[in-house]
């Protein structure tokens, strides 16, 4: 080994002596807010402000911890606009808001604000994370453990299968259909460790579903052409349409565990609250199936305007405009 090997292997063991370092002590930063969060949700929750957990989750606590936490690690590796931070930092900060603070005790005692939390988990959330597109930031900040864990081949064979256009549009259509199954329903609202199942799935799924409608690479890389991405928007819309319609156009209380519970607003009646909730199952998520598909066709454009470019023979943005 030449001098010049070591110094540079001496180097490198420093630097990941001192990455090492750094993460030990973010862990313990880390862990610590969690601890505070938890004694104050326990002991002292009058003193909790309005932004922290209602009711603390350290499974809820951990994921956002090290999600942001690799995200700002890697947003000074990878150039990152602006415009993407934002997005997904309130795509964050909304799941958050409906899951874990007080907002939860609303979704727990109205239907129609139980409907708001799963559309913002399952939805609005998700789909400002994806368009975000955050993936290569997370990859960059990510440790190292969960850099391999991900790289794995069997991660990725599950990844592409759950992300194949059919069974992600069944997926997230069936997950929709499940947790609104009245009996169904009723029993993941009573029973803690289902209710946190029926949010992690809302969350995972909306974040899976939508990584792959809004994903901007070209096919090679997607695996998935731009044509299914398209469909993938339109044919999710008739099934959330029927059963929202099927809840606001109920003629008795379908889901008794709000009576059962009791409502936040009491002069607010279970019809009411019902057709409310049905509208929200019904209305925004198709709007948001219209905005994705817009979104999927400028992404379509503009890859077919790049391979264009390189002479590959794509069409321009006057075909598309008619300018």
């Amino acid at each position: 080994m030449t001098s010049g090997e070591s110094r540079t292997l001496a180097g490198g063991l420093t630097s990941a002596g001192r990455n090492d370092a750094h993460g030990w002590r973010d862990a313990a930063i880390v862990a610590g807010l969690g601890a505070l969060l938890w004694w104050l949700c326990r002991f002292h929750a009058s003193w909790v402000p309005f932004w922290a957990p209602w009711d603390f989750s350290w499974l809820w606590y951990g994921g956002y911890a090290l999600t942001l936490w690799s995200y700002a690690r890697g947003l000074g590796r990878v150039a990152t606009p602006g415009w993407r931070i934002a997005l997904f930092l309130i795509g964050m900060a909304a799941i958050w808001a409906v899951i874990q603070t007080r907002y939860e005790y609303l979704a727990q005692h109205m239907f129609f604000f139980n409907r708001i939390q799963h559309v913002t988990m399952h939805h609005l959330g998700p789909f400002l994370i994806a368009a975000a597109w955050p993936w290569p930031v997370l990859a960059a900040g990510a440790p190292g453990w969960l850099r391999r864990a991900i790289g794995h081949r069997w991660f990725d064979a599950a990844l592409r299968f759950f992300q194949r256009p059919d069974i992600a549009c069944v997926l997230f259509v069936g997950l929709i259909a499940l947790w609104l199954f009245p009996p169904v329903h009723f029993v993941a609202m009573i029973d803690p460790r289902l209710y946190a199942v029926m949010n992690w799935s809302m969350v995972v799924d909306g974040v899976l579903f939508w990584s792959v409608v809004l994903d901007p690479r070209p096919r090679a890389e997607a695996h998935n052409s731009f044509a299914a991405r398209i469909f993938m928007n339109v044919v999710i819309v008739p099934p959330q349409i029927a059963m929202g319609a099927a809840i606001a156009f109920a003629d008795h209380d379908i889901y008794r565990f709000y009576a059962w519970c009791g409502r936040f607003y009491p002069t607010v009646d279970a019809l009411a609250d019902q057709r409310i909730g049905g509208l929200i199952v019904w209305i925004p998520p198709a709007m948001m199936s219209v905005i994705g598909l817009l979104l999927a066709l400028n992404l379509m454009r503009i890859d077919e305007e790049r391979r264009g470019g390189g002479g590959g023979g794509g069409v321009s943005s006057s075909s598309w405009t008619g300018r």
